[in-house]
């Protein structure tokens, strides 16, 4: 594990590191730095592109992008880098991804109708292999790039270009252009100029609230509010649990994470939750704790799992395995969603995410701090370094005669994760600060295009919301 001595001797230029030496020793602060450096170290300075992974080579990641630009005014609050420094490294994003090439054609374009691909070339930012033009990841990284033209609110030259570039990238994304059947007015999950749209709509409770709420409240390419209660209307097979406990479920955590780095839905409810009898934050307080009661019951008898070593989503995996567990085979795999057996898209091989508990930390404080120490007390370095937590680790793959894809199997401890990714780092060090101090949450609160999305999603407030 670095020193604080080693940390501040490796600080990239623009780093504002005498700050380092007067912050206070608080694990919480620790994890949140450590997250907010994996952004500043690792993305493209000339380009804005973060990978999608590191150490491991790896493409460029639009969702990550996105985290990376709400990351930065995190670092300026935070005194570990300056605004200047922020400023210019977000301009510099913003004017890349204005300028990339846009059109039908396979190649040689980083998207299409103002959407992205979902993985560009770290060099070009032109699309990478085949993959599709991703609606959710895209309003990901729009999401970013509007709370960077929030937060930037000064009136020098940088500062107003970067509030202009971010309302062209947002206005310039045709959301309508995604609703690609006459009669359904939901949104498609992405579109290929091989095959043309993904057939599959959003359907249920999912991330896709931000996605909504972004094209509800397009200046531009809005879509209607039947787009909204379309959507609603297939939350059926969501719902879990009985009386306190019951909630919209889905089995992996970041499902109740994404939209709410961006938009507090405390005290807001649509007619959805007006009819449930609470909002989407209680939801996700109520699903946090399923996620815990589910490591308690452990019901799979993975290794590891307790009241205070919990969390699963989509991560990081050992590889695709078949181990003999319990005296029956076992599916390990390798990246893949995760989350409670039971629940939509539910799949438990014992994976456990570190994001997908410290990233909860505004929705149940009190069982979330105790996880983030109790998995740095019990793990250590194998768990928790440079950037903070690894992606993943399964304790239950303790044997180094097991052959695994990635990562490390230590004896006796279990298999850890030898990668960060993007898209779990963004919403630690963004859901820390919410909780700290509401920073991304208030200043997005003050923004239109928010604003438009919720009225038109037919949100009213039922009372005003307050920081823990």
């Amino acid at each position: 594990m670095l020193t604080r001595r080693s940390l501040l001797a490796a600080a990239p230029l623009g780093l504002a590191t005498p700050a380092l030496l007067a912050r206070a020793p608080d694990p919480i602060v620790d994890l949140e730095e450590r997250t907010f450096r994996f952004f500043w170290d690792t993305t493209d300075a000339r380009t804005g592109l973060a990978p999608d992974r590191w150490p491991t080579p790896s493409f460029a990641s639009i969702a990550a992008i996105g985290f990376a630009l709400t990351a930065y005014p995190i670092g300026v609050a935070n005194g570990w880098v300056t605004r200047q420094a922020a400023r210019d490294r977000t301009l510099a994003t913003l004017r890349f991804l204005w300028r990339l090439p846009q059109g039908p054609a396979a190649t040689g374009v980083a998207g299409h109708k103002g959407f992205f691909y979902h993985f560009l070339d770290m060099k070009a930012g032109l699309r990478f292999a085949k993959c599709e033009l991703s609606t959710i990841d895209t309003a990901l990284l729009i999401a970013g790039v509007l709370f960077a033209g929030a937060w930037f609110d000064r009136r020098d030259p940088v500062e107003t270009e970067i509030r202009s570039l971010a309302d062209r990238l947002y206005a310039r994304v045709d959301w309508a252009w995604a609703q690609d059947i006459a009669d359904d007015p939901r949104l498609s999950m992405g579109w290929h100029p091989e095959t043309g749209f993904i057939a599959r709509r959003w359907n249920g409770y999912t991330e896709a609230m931000l996605l909504y709420v972004l094209a509800l409240g397009s200046p531009s390419h809005a879509i209607g509010a039947d787009a909204w209660t379309a959507w609603c209307a297939t939350y059926g097979e969501s719902w879990r649990g009985e009386g306190a406990n019951r909630h919209l479920a889905g089995a992996p955590q970041f499902w109740h994470q994404y939209s709410h780095v961006w938009i507090d839905f405390r005290g807001i409810r649509d007619a959805a939750m007006r009819q449930a009898g609470f909002d989407y934050a209680e939801n996700s307080r109520r699903a946090t704790i399923a996620q815990r009661h589910h490591a308690i019951r452990n019901p799979g008898g993975w290794k590891g799992y307790d009241r205070d070593v919990w969390g699963l989503t989509a991560c990081d995996g050992p590889g695709d395995l078949t181990i003999r567990h319990r005296g029956a085979e076992r599916r390990i795999a390798a990246y893949s969603a995760r989350g409670p057996e039971g629940f939509p898209d539910g799949f438990d091989d014992g994976t456990v995410a570190p994001t997908a508990a410290a990233a909860s930390l505004p929705f149940a404080p009190e069982i979330v701090e105790p996880a983030i120490a109790a998995m740095r007390q019990r793990y250590g370095g194998a768990i928790y370094r440079r950037y903070g937590f690894v992606d993943s680790f399964n304790p239950t793959l303790d044997d180094p005669r097991v052959t695994v894809r990635k990562g490390k199997v230590y004896a006796g401890l279990g298999w850890f994760d030898d990668d960060h990714l993007g898209i779990d780092q963004g919403p630690i060090v963004a859901m820390i600060e919410n909780h700290r101090s509401g920073l991304v949450w208030n200043t997005m609160r003050a923004s239109q295009a928010i604003g438009r999305g919720l009225r038109r999603a037919d949100f009213t407030t039922v009372r005003a919301p307050s920081h823990r």
